[in-house]
């Protein structure tokens, strides 16, 4: 299985492609495609975000899907989900400290 990643060009912040061609913030709303036709659906929308100057540097992600939660299939992308990994209290991974939710969808 895989989703659409990518770097908004406004930014910088990490991006899934959701449903609608709509890019969130959370991995939680991607697009999880599990065949050839969803994934070459996935990088023709990646192509023409990119023309659009929406976001830079797409490419399809592996994920694997949990009691319905999507998760990173590799450390890399936990990282890249959960924000600076310098600073605890900044990024996504900071709302964890304030009893938010995590970049896996628990807290």
């Amino acid at each position: 299985m895989k989703v659409l990643t990518a770097n908004r060009l406004l930014d910088g912040e990490v991006v899934y492609l959701a449903e609608g061609d709509a890019w969130a913030e959370d991995l939680a709303s991607a697009r999880v495609v599990s065949d050839d036709d969803g994934e070459v659906a996935l990088t023709a929308a990646g192509a023409a975000a990119i023309k659009a100057r929406l976001v830079v540097g797409a490419y399809l992600m592996p994920v694997t899907v949990e009691g319905g939660r999507i998760l990173p299939a590799s450390v890399r992308e936990r990282i890249r989900a959960a924000g600076p990994s310098n600073r605890n209290d900044l990024g996504k991974q900071a709302g964890l400290h304030n009893g938010g939710p995590s970049a896996n969808g628990t807290r």
